[in-house]
């Protein structure tokens, strides 16, 4: 629990107090923001603004985590926390590139749309392989679960489903599959949260209610394992989950430098995440919900991301089918609003709470499972 409450704190304050070091930095060597001339035409009034931010808050996030533990010198550090900083640092580089080539040429394309996404198909795949390897002493992966030299993988909502077991293909056969689907959730997760990375601290107050959700997840699920954490009376509702503390570790040392990044986000933003920082927080939470064992309930914990991701696709499917017709003003769905007359903070703020609303569901219907078993 210290280094939890000590990472959190630590990386809130790195951001905080750090950012405006950052802010300076950017200006100076031109890391500045470029708006689409597509886009919202108030959005102009933006440009220049410095961006790639996300490299702020996930070096917080890693301090605090380091810190955290070495000043409590208590909780070792677990594959599965490195394993969640490997995919939002592999995914944030992803977004590096992208954000450094749209600086670089100043325009609003960076990688080509293939190329990010075979990054981050690169970034999930090693992820999903490291996370098969290195059984720990209760015979767990960060995937499944080692019984008599076979690794048990199953696909999870709240646990894992026991007749979606990937292994009954083969150990070969599941791991691939397994890969797979990593990279399915990984890939939709980080864009995901890109896409809804186009207003003040959007992403980055929807992403921080995400990540919260597994700090308490995570507690939980430490709190109610089978390998020792449980009351033998509540044994049946246990959790089978690699090193789950240490998962809540992590996601409130990603939280908590959100909460000081929000500050200088927030409109009017001094400071942009970037792709560096969208794409690295949506690779930490599939990380959280694959290693957490809670894949589907993502869709619940992130619902803001799938929503306004939805727009833009039933959008384009609209265009194409009706040849020029659209559904909304502009998508993303938040751009819609904008258009509609809403003020750029009523729009974040309100979603912000859409956001919230589904975090609280998610974790709600995460405890009934439990307590309904």
């Amino acid at each position: 629990m210290i280094p939890l409450l000590l990472g959190a704190g630590i990386s809130l304050v790195f951001t905080l107090t750090m950012t405006p070091l950052f802010i300076k930095l950017f200006t100076a060597i031109g890391w500045g923001q470029f708006i689409r001339d597509d886009g919202p035409q108030s959005h102009h009034a933006k440009r220049g603004t410095p961006t790639m931010g996300g490299i702020v808050f996930i070096i917080g996030a890693i301090v605090g985590y380091l810190l955290g533990h070495l000043i409590a010198n208590g909780q070792p550090f677990t594959r599965v926390g490195f394993l969640v900083i490997f995919m939002m640092v592999g995914m944030g580089l992803v977004g590096f590139l992208d954000d450094f080539l749209k600086t670089r040429k100043q325009r609003s394309l960076g990688l080509g749309g293939w190329s990010k996404i075979a990054g981050q198909v690169v970034i999930s795949t090693i992820f999903a392989f490291l996370a098969l390897t290195s059984p720990d002493e209760n015979n767990l992966t960060p995937a499944g679960t080692v019984i008599d030299g076979v690794q048990h993988i199953y696909i999870s909502a709240i646990r894992d489903i026991s007749w979606l077991q990937l292994t009954a293909f083969g150990a070969v056969g599941g791991a691939i599959l397994f890969i797979l689907w990593v990279n399915v959730i990984a890939v939709s997760a980080s864009n995901g949260v890109n896409v809804a990375d186009g207003l003040d601290g959007l992403a980055t107050g929807a992403a921080m209610v995400a990540t919260a959700a597994y700090i308490f997840i995570g507690f939980w699920q430490y709190n109610q394992s089978c390998f020792g954490g449980a009351d033998e009376a509540d044994l049946f509702k246990c959790y089978v989950v690699r090193d789950p503390l240490d998962l809540a570790v992590i996601a409130a040392c990603i939280s908590g430098s959100l909460v000081g990044f929000l500050w200088w986000n927030t409109s009017p933003a001094q400071i942009f995440m970037g792709d560096t920082g969208s794409l690295g927080l949506g690779g930490a939470i599939a990380a959280l919900a694959i290693l957490s064992r809670t894949e589907l309930l993502l869709v619940l914990i992130g619902g803001l991301f799938f929503i306004v991701t939805g727009s833009v696709i039933v959008q384009r499917v609209y265009f194409k089918i009706t040849k020029g017709k659209r559904i909304f003003l502009m998508s993303p769905l938040h751009h819609h609003y904008e258009l509609k007359g809403w003020a750029e903070i009523t729009v974040v703020v309100r979603f912000w709470i859409i956001a919230g609303l589904f975090v609280a569901a998610a974790v709600g219907l995460f405890y009934l499972e439990w307590a309904n078993r």
